[in-house]
């Protein structure tokens, strides 16, 4: 039985791409850098912000630890004034809380993302549903490592083989397997359908509400 659930948030609760592109072209852009498209980003994003930004920085050959330095202050100091900007929960995500919810089912998000940003979206989108939450941390190892997911669980008293760990890239599954979790991977997000299937998922779900129906089956 299935008594809690951890969700990645970029790409699975809320399409940040948007506002990631837009912030990271910001960044390029005033730091005399060339901008990209922003489908491109999605193949950018999921391992944390560091390496979102070194990527950026790869895309013109112009990763050095020097321009990391100056498009990180830059991007930082974008988000951080509107970390809302043009970000909203996918069609079905508030449906699917509030339907885990009623079956008492404990619910927490997880991501790569800066915490304090995090933070911010989850609670102006979700309000109170979601009783943990953390984003990046200093401390603490970013997905794939399940440090943060298994902590997740210890606040909970829940064991791992009764969690799900929810997410739209490779990073996410992976994160769920290495912590011993069942996983659920989701098609509307940042990546193809091809990467949850080499993952391994357990399973995919097309629309939130498939969440909820196959956690019920387990």
């Amino acid at each position: 039985m299935i008594k809690l659930c951890i969700f990645d948030l970029d790409g699975t609760l809320t399409n940040t791409l948007p506002a990631i592109s837009h912030f990271g072209n910001t960044a390029l852009k005033e730091n005399g850098f060339l901008e990209i498209e922003m489908e491109r980003y999605k193949k950018l994003v999921g391992d944390g912000r560091d390496l979102l930004i070194h990527r950026m920085l790869n895309e013109s050959g112009n990763d050095s630890e020097e321009n990391f330095l100056k498009v990180a202050k830059s991007y930082d100091m974008a988000y951080e004034n509107n970390p809302l900007y043009k970000t909203a929960p996918y069609d079905g995500i508030p449906e699917l809380l509030a339907d885990l919810n009623s079956k008492g089912i404990g619910l927490a998000v997880l991501s790569n993302k800066p915490d304090n940003v995090v933070q911010d979206v989850v609670k102006l989108f979700f309000g109170e549903v979601f009783s943990v939450v953390f984003g990046h941390l200093p401390q603490n190892k970013i997905k794939p490592d399940p440090q943060t997911a298994l902590m997740i669980c210890e606040k909970y008293g829940i064991s791992p083989e009764e969690t799900v760990f929810i997410g739209d890239t490779n990073v996410d599954i992976n994160t769920g397997k290495n912590a011993g979790m069942k996983t659920v991977g989701v098609s509307w997000g940042f990546r193809e359908k091809e990467e949850l299937i080499s993952a391994k998922a357990d399973y995919i779900a097309d629309k939130p509400a498939e969440i909820f129906e196959q956690i019920l089956k387990w």
